[in-house]
């Protein structure tokens, strides 16, 4: 585990810049379902291995992260930030689309984060935002039985700080100014006590319960 003093890099190291296939699936299905291609911009992007999944719909990857993880597309632009500083050096309306996929919960102010993503894309472009779902039914029974959500138990601290609830992030997306703001759920989470998963027919049946993440997807308003 690292130490509660760990520098931003060694907390970005021990996530290890990856995520869930099913987590990057939401993010494409959320982009693929409306009119966004132009220029991606991955805010806190790992290895970058969202890109595949959305190559087909972008013409342009940018990737912007603490460091830059071994892995990261030859075909993107890498951007090194410092995320717990809420500025991305890139220009406002960057991107015509803007993702943060298991981000947000890594940083210590996430409504300042929020307001950084709404900076960086274009207007009507689309954010998207994922993070652990804290209403699942394995959160709520590890915060019943262990008094922490499932994942912001003390193994993944400090790299997970700020737990985020369905309404936290709906009160940011209005906070932010977000149009057309939508909330899903990967479909895809672990059984209680267990290494194995629902099946994904009855997971999809009860999304919130039953999924390990969360997203949610809004529009930046157009200039008209």
């Amino acid at each position: 585990m690292v130490s509660a003093t760990a520098t931003v890099e060694q907390r970005a190291r021990q996530s290890a810049g990856i995520s869930a296939a099913p987590i990057y699936q939401l993010v494409a299905r959320l982009l693929v379902a409306r009119p966004a291609g132009g220029v991606l911009l991955d805010v806190g992007c790992g290895r970058g291995d969202l890109w595949p999944y959305l190559a087909s719909g972008f013409a342009e990857y940018n990737g912007a992260d603490v460091i830059r993880y071994d892995g990261f597309p030859d075909d993107g632009q890498f951007h090194q930030v410092d995320l717990d500083t809420g500025r991305v050096d890139l220009p406002d309306g960057f991107a015509d689309a803007v993702v943060a996929v298991e981000t947000i919960e890594h940083l210590e102010n996430p409504r300042s984060f929020a307001r950084e993503l709404t900076r960086l894309v274009r207007p009507d472009g689309w954010i998207v935002v994922t993070t652990p779902n804290q209403l699942s039914v394995l959160s709520k029974l590890t915060l019943l039985l262990r008094h922490e959500f499932s994942a912001f138990r003390s193994g993944s601290y400090p790299a997970h700080l700020t737990a985020m609830l369905e309404v936290d992030l709906r009160r940011i997306a209005t906070e932010c100014g977000w149009v057309d703001v939508a909330v899903e759920y990967t479909g895809d989470g672990r059984v209680p006590g267990t290494a194995r998963h629902w099946p994904r027919w009855l997971s999809r049946c009860w999304p919130r319960g039953l999924s390990d993440n969360v997203a949610i997807v809004g529009r930046k308003p157009g200039r008209g």
